[in-house]
């Protein structure tokens, strides 16, 4: 069962104005999802952004692939609205570029870091945080015809993966249960959101900052990987296997393989059949 809210910590609007660089913020005790509110707020042209979207709770949470997304109650669940051309992203019609989740990432990483060192988190490529080998938080990006991009993270900020269903708890990490206690979202918000808006736009004028920043934080440097991409002739899917060696300037996964280096722009590290959608747990976030 869902806590009330007033057991959520809370988040100030006023701190949020003044330090996390955001011009229009709405927190929701339950939506179905933030990144839905967020498209419409894309819509609306007279908001200012930077905006975000907080919900302590939501009923239909999902990442890449189809993949349903579960956190515990009062977690970190946020959608950011950016102006595309404003916070320095090209191509703002066309599909979110490979480089963009992977700034989030490393955004992210090195706020959870500011606040607990020892929680060690990593980025993991395309669009996930680690520590201890487990997820921690998962990164969604879209953009709009309207040249708009939506960031949307879900950061496992509270509870524990005992409450997970039972597909999940081997998978996931909780900042509870690696540091022993909660982190608040205000505090987050704060280290995280001015860390990403500069690095998109610093590495804008510096693709190179991106891999620079990217390269110690990189869950996967030195590993044995197998990317999985499309669907081959009989619906069988493609595996790509090789060392990984880090991310190019486009933000593609470089892998070492006996054919030579490879630079693959898309894919997932997680075989289609053991994405998670939900179907054995019937009250998802409850």
């Amino acid at each position: 069962m869902t806590p009330p809210p007033d057991q959520f910590d809370p988040i100030d609007r006023d701190t949020l104005f003044a330090r996390a660089c955001l011009a229009t913020f709405e927190q929701h005790a339950e939506v179905t999802s933030t990144m839905e509110r967020a498209r419409e707020i894309a819509l609306e042209s007279r908001l200012p952004l930077p905006a975000a979207v907080v919900a302590d709770r939501q009923t239909l949470g999902r990442g890449r692939q189809g993949a349903r997304w579960w956190q515990p109650p009062g977690s970190l669940a946020v959608s950011v609205v950016l102006d595309a051309a404003s916070a320095g992203l090209l191509a703002a019609t066309a599909q979110p570029r490979p480089t963009w989740s992977l700034a989030c990432g490393v955004a992210l990483a090195e706020a959870v870091a500011a606040i607990e060192p020892g929680i060690a988190a990593v980025v993991r490529w395309p669009n996930d945080l680690e520590a201890r080998g487990r997820k921690l938080a998962g990164i969604l990006v879209e953009t709009t015809a309207c040249g708009r991009a939506i960031f949307g993270i879900g950061v496992n900020t509270t509870g524990s993966a005992t409450a997970a269903p039972p597909a999940l708890r081997q998978r996931i990490a909780t900042v509870p249960d690696l540091a022993g206690r909660a982190m608040p979202r205000e505090t987050l918000l704060v280290e995280f959101l001015p860390r990403l808006l500069r690095l998109l736009a610093e590495m804008t004028a510096d693709p190179r900052l991106l891999v620079e920043r990217y390269r110690p934080l990189c869950a996967l440097a030195g590993r044995e990987v197998t990317v999985y991409r499309g669907v081959a002739a009989g619906g069988v899917v493609k595996p790509i296997t090789g060392r990984c060696l880090g991310i190019d300037l486009d933000g593609a996964l470089v892998i070492e393989t006996v054919a030579g280096p490879l630079h693959l722009a898309a894919g997932s590290l997680t075989h289609p059949t053991d994405v998670w959608r939900g179907e054995d747990d019937a009250t998802l976030g409850s």
